[in-house]
């Protein structure tokens, strides 16, 4: 995801070529291999091992398995690993814009038990860091790691913090994470890979979510030849367009809110707590149990058509009702921002229960959040911001919102699943949803039988609030992929509540409640929407 350009500053959660071709999907994956006892040597090796000109290896050495840490639910926890090979290293360091010292660093493990697959992992934010290489994204408690897949992850060109946008001053570190680095740290680690083990990677996979998932876009619109199966999890695809949808609504809030004596928005009045639940309990009043169930969550979201008329006041403002101004900017803010001739200029927002969590929620809350001090602008021009959007190279760069034609990939047999938290306070889920939509327009059937996009009811940006947020898909692409097995539900678990689970189902269907217990998915049927909100 690239920085809001209204001056919101923080850290946010880490989501996280010689040889571009993947080998085919039809192929089976060969026995997996077992490592000699002399794994230690064998890894320290690679230290002295040549792959290019521009890659320096910095360190090789042989890791030991290591035993989950952390209760389920809990931060930091830590799954179990199997021993592996370690190696790091630098692509084309050298110095760079300002004097500053630059290069792709990258780690990649090598388990001693490998499966014959590859798996690039995505970054987060503007990267920066190279986080560990085990392949977290979409695959529940067990990551790619222990399943034996290779791995490898890096910081796409730049050394900094996640959110620190100086790189952009160097023509080459902006480049490398716009796009390079990702078939440049994919090509490395699969000729490290079969140095390692002797042969090349059966299946090549990628995985991301937020920048990741903008990486996985890319990947499969600009280098379609990279990867057999790719998971994209709410895409920082079109960040311009969304860090101004977040400035107009709150543009439209500090309208609404009460003034003092020089005319500025009273900040602590923008949204109240009181507000903020009139407008939670309203949307379960008019979505909860559209889905059959009212425990708080709002499964059908293609049905949910939120009303915000209804909760205005029938007279002065008071809580448990809105003012005419709020229900406004709820209408305007969540139905998106157009320009002037009425073209939209980013997707509505969904009406799902985490858009009052704080202080992650998409409402304002007046106060500074985790992007930093709230603006009390009362005013906005569209037009001139998105021209200048629409015209920064930057932009031009690194949206992935606009390549449809993925002939190439699709006729390789790639196959792609997305999902997107349906409260992602950053990203509209409905963005992610029309994307998919016009590349199934552009593409027929050959992309709807090769892709899958999953709405994760109640699910922040990549993770967290009222949901359900672990789930598996690695396995079912991996199975698709090699087996042919086309997915239908994933079954998701909630993060602090592990024994509770509910199915994921494929758009347009949704998890409908058919009886039973509530806190087991067999309680429940994938079935469409009978009528879908207009949006």
């Amino acid at each position: 995801m690239v920085r809001r350009n209204i001056g919101y500053r923080a850290a946010l959660l880490g989501g996280c070529f010689l040889t571009l071709g993947a080998a085919s999907a039809q192929h089976a994956a060969p026995p997996p291999v077992q490592p000699a006892s002399a794994d230690n040597r064998r890894c320290a090796a690679l230290g002295a091992e040549a792959f290019g000109e521009q890659v320096e290896i910095l360190s090789a050495a042989h890791v030991p398995a290591s035993l989950a840490r952390g209760a389920a639910g809990a931060a930091g926890v830590q799954p179990a690993l199997p021993p592996h090979c370690r190696v790091e290293g630098v692509i084309n360091e050298r110095q760079g814009a300002g004097g500053k010292t630059y290069g792709i660093r990258f780690a990649i493990s090598l388990p001693e038990t490998w499966s014959g697959r590859f798996l690039l992992q995505g970054g987060g934010g503007l990267n920066g860091t190279v986080n560990p290489p085990t392949g977290p994204v979409a695959a529940a408690d067990r990551p790619a790691l222990a399943r034996g897949f290779a791995v490898i992850t890096s910081d796409s060109g730049h050394q900094g913090a996640v959110f620190d946008d100086s790189f952009l001053a160097d023509q080459r570190a902006a480049l490398d994470f716009a796009e390079a680095a990702v078939p440049t740290v994919a090509a490395l680690g699969k000729r490290i890979t079969q140095r390692y083990y002797g042969r090349p990677a059966a299946h090549s996979y990628m995985t991301g979510c937020s920048t990741g998932g903008r990486e996985g876009m890319l990947a499969s619109q600009r280098y379609p030849e990279l990867f057999d199966g790719i998971i994209v999890g709410a895409p920082a695809m079109r960040s311009g367009d969304s860090n101004l949808a977040v400035e107009y609504t709150q543009v439209l809030f500090n309208q609404a809110a009460p003034k003092d004596e020089q005319g500025r928005p009273i900040m602590s009045q923008v949204l109240t707590d009181a507000d903020r639940a009139t407008i939670l309990t309203g949307i379960l009043k008019q979505c909860d149990a559209l889905d059959g169930l009212e425990d708080g969550m709002v499964e059908n979201v293609a049905g949910c058509g939120f009303q915000p008329r209804a909760l205005q006041c029938t007279g002065d403002k008071q809580d448990g009702c809105l003012s005419p101004g709020q229900v406004t900017a709820l209408e305007k803010g969540f139905a998106g921002p157009v320009d002037k001739a009425g073209y939209p200029i980013y997707a509505p927002m969904a009406f799902d229960t985490g858009v009052v969590a704080e202080p992650v929620g998409y409402l304002p809350t007046g106060e500074s959040g985790p992007f930093g001090p709230p603006s009390s602008a009362t005013t906005i021009d569209l037009d001139a911001r998105i021209h200048a959007i629409r015209n920064t190279a930057w932009q031009r760069l690194t949206d992935t919102n606009y390549w449809t034609n993925l002939n190439t990939f699709l006729g390789r047999g790639g196959k792609m699943m997305f999902y997107h938290g349906v409260s992602d306070f950053w990203f509209s889920p409905f963005a992610t949803l029309d994307y998919y939509q016009r590349a199934a327009e552009a593409n027929g059937a050959a992309f709807t039988d090769a892709s899958r996009f999953y709405m994760v009811p109640g699910m922040l940006h990549c993770g967290g609030g009222n949901s359900f947020d672990q789930f598996d898909m690695l396995s079912a692409l991996v199975e698709w992929v090699e087996q042919g097995k086309a997915p239908a539900e994933v079954t998701a678990r909630r993060s602090a509540s592990p024994d509770q689970s509910r199915p994921l189902c494929p758009w347009p269907a949704y998890a409908a409640y058919t009886g039973g217990d509530p806190a087991d998915a067999s309680s429940f049927t994938c079935r469409v929407a009978e009528q879908q909100a207009r949006r």
